[in-house]
């Protein structure tokens, strides 16, 4: 007799869905004027499924669908982080992507999808279900970088974005098959308890564990966007509309994030030793690109995009680290680095008018004489990303070095990320130096949306009160791992 699985586990996830499908349906019935209801729709569809995972709390891994589901304390975090920075973005975007005609139903349908994508990858325990997220997510950010459809830059930037994330999707369905042969399964856990047996015989199947290792760890270094798979980071980030690019830029990284974690440390930890070593070269390569080549950018999205391939090189430093102290400062880099990211694309929204992208480093001349308050804002965001204390990127680094640090030979590793953080600072504090002594290009008010105001001052502040008291916000992190 067939049994109905266990559906509790995944209750946020059926929600997201079926709202997506009924909003889908509901605003082919809507006129442009009332469009509003899709947006309202959707914070609701966000607020609705972020309230189940926090009402739903999971503190054992409760497994479902034949072991391919699970619940946890890290995944509830994760998707609740999720939840909120998809929000936020949808707020930031409403202005921008209604003066540029992207305020329809398929934005918002497919950043649903986009958002079941990622809730899927962060709860996989198998690789198939991993594989199905990622493809859910990849899929809808092709769609979504394409979206303006009169944009010759913003379709260039998709093809290459899909081209690249094929080829990645392929290297990593090879690696997988290839894991797939050597442990005869498919979930994660059972792979990881097949892995030593695997490793001592004699058949050579080691070997083969190894080589599947290499292309997993290639289509992640491409899904998180590190140094040498960070082709399409720039391209993407500049070509794709800033409401699309700080989509990207947040949520996703989150999911690639607890991709990482489900396969290396779930799956895989038992080859910690060569996954180390390639997430090295990927973390150093990664930290030294980002920031050297950051410097030479004058458009402030293309200097943001390698400010994120810098800051992943510098969350991988915690997962290579291989203890939960390591994984749990790891998430809390992620989870803070999603929250500055977000302030910073939601300035360059906010700057931004129908026929005017803020996207250039001199948009931000004089914005202190503009608007002392945003120009605070904004200077705590750079603060915090340069990791300057007593902003929480500072304590995100900290907490960082100091796993890297308890690893055998880790303290080159360490100093040599502290001083390329310092390279770092440099183009973050260029933009302070713009904003409080350089005379505005524009000096027209700035007016933005009541409740975007309120989203960028909140937005702002958190980032200096969790720099104030981080402790909450790291303890969660390190109980996940616990």
């Amino acid at each position: 007799m067939f049994a109905l699985p266990d559906l509790t586990p995944a209750l946020a996830e059926i929600f997201v869905l079926m709202m997506a499908c009924v909003i889908l349906m509901l605003d082919l019935a809507l006129s442009d004027a009332r469009r509003h209801v899709t947006y309202l729709l959707t914070l609701a569809t966000l607020a609705g499924a972020a309230l189940i995972i926090w009402v739903n709390p999971h503190g054992e891994a409760d497994y479902t669908f034949s072991g391919m589901f699970v619940a946890d304390q890290m995944a509830d975090v994760l998707k609740l982080m999720v939840c909120i920075a998809v929000g936020s973005t949808l707020v930031y975007a409403r202005v921008y992507a209604g003066a540029r005609g992207m305020y329809r139903g398929e934005f918002f349908v497919l950043a649903l999808s986009a958002t079941l994508g990622m809730m899927v990858m962060i709860s996989a325990n198998s690789l198939l279900t991993l594989y199905l997220g990622l493809e859910l997510l990849s899929l809808s950010l092709y769609s979504m970088v394409a979206l303006q459809r009169d944009s010759a830059v913003a379709t260039e930037a998709a093809m290459k974005y899909f081209v690249l994330g094929a080829l990645a999707s392929g290297m990593l369905l090879y690696g997988m098959s290839m894991l797939y042969g050597a442990t005869g399964s498919l979930e994660l856990t059972r792979i990881a308890e097949t892995v030593p047996a695997v490793l001592q015989s004699e058949s050579g199947s080691g070997a083969v564990l190894v080589f599947a290792l290499v292309f997993i760890v290639a289509g992640l270094g491409f899904k998180l966007g590190a140094v040498p798979f960070h082709m399409w980071v720039p391209d993407v980030y500049h070509g794709a509309p800033t409401a699309v690019t700080m989509f990207i830029s947040s949520a996703p990284k989150l999911a690639a994030f607890a991709f990482v974690i489900r396969m290396l440390v779930v799956g895989l930890e038992d080859l910690v030793v060569d996954w180390r070593q390639m997430l090295i070269i990927l973390s150093v390569l990664s930290m030294a690109i980002g920031n050297i080549t950051a410097i030479a950018q004058t458009n402030l999205k293309r200097m943001l995009a390698y400010s994120t391939i810098s800051h992943m090189g510098f969350m991988l430093l915690g997962v290579l680290a291989g203890s939960a102290n390591g994984y749990g400062s790891a998430m809390f880099y992620v989870i803070v680095y999603v929250l500055m990211t977000l302030g910073a694309f939601g300035m360059i929204l906010l700057l931004s008018r129908q026929g005017f992208e803020a996207d250039a480093l001199d948009d931000f001349k004089g914005l202190n004489a503009r608007n002392p308050w945003y120009a605070f804002m904004t200077l705590l965001l750079m603060f915090s990303l340069a990791g300057v204390p007593p902003t929480v990127g500072f304590y995100a680094k900290l907490a960082v070095l100091q796993a890297v640090i308890e690893i055998d030979g880790g303290v080159w590793l360490a100093v040599i990320a502290v001083l390329l953080a310092l390279i770092g600072a440099f183009y973050y504090l260029r933009l302070v130096k713009l904003m409080y002594f350089d005379e505005p290009v524009d000096p027209s008010p700035i007016l933005p949306q009541p409740d975007v105001r309120l989203l960028m001052s909140l937005n702002g502040l958190a980032v200096l009160l969790f720099g104030i008291v981080p402790q909450p916000l790291l303890a969660i992190c390190s109980g996940s791992f616990q």
